[in-house]
């Protein structure tokens, strides 16, 4: 196992809604399967909102998270070249360069924001699913 953590990162246009989801469910992926040390996760958007959106907030707190005090912010090509997996929600131009060796995954996802509720947790399970699959592989790297 190397010394380097693997360095994660969930982006989109805001950061106020599927990467917020997508980093939270990650947080609670590297905690339950012990890999604090191992796994870095970084979450940003190319246009950040003021805050997360409030039906993502809502939706979240029934599965356990708080989002409530998550501020979106920006990210840059840099930060993102130096992962080993960025995952986009389906609105992403992101180009990187593939010497950088990033390996990129454009989940598709619907945009939540102005959702209703049932839509917005049909979007988080997805996202559930994803992150899980993601932690899956990860873990697999780390053998």
């Amino acid at each position: 196992m190397s010394d380097t953590p693997i360095r994660v990162a969930f982006m989109c246009v805001q950061n106020a809604g599927r990467s917020q989801m997508s980093t939270a469910f990650a947080e609670r992926e590297r905690a339950e399967r012990g890999l604090e040390t191992e796994v870095e996760i970084l979450t940003g958007g190319t246009h950040p909102a003021a805050h997360v959106h409030e039906e993502v907030v809502e939706i979240m707190a029934e599965d356990g998270f708080d989002l409530q005090d998550r501020t979106p912010r920006q990210i840059t090509t840099e930060e993102l070249a130096s992962c080993d997996y960025v995952a986009t929600m389906g609105c992403s131009t992101l180009e990187l360069d593939p010497a950088a060796g990033v390996d990129v995954r454009d989940w598709a996802l619907a945009d939540p924001d102005g959702q209703d509720v049932e839509r917005v947790r049909e979007i988080r399970d997805e996202i559930a699913a994803n992150v899980h699959a993601l932690f899956d592989e990860i873990e697999e790297e780390l053998q």
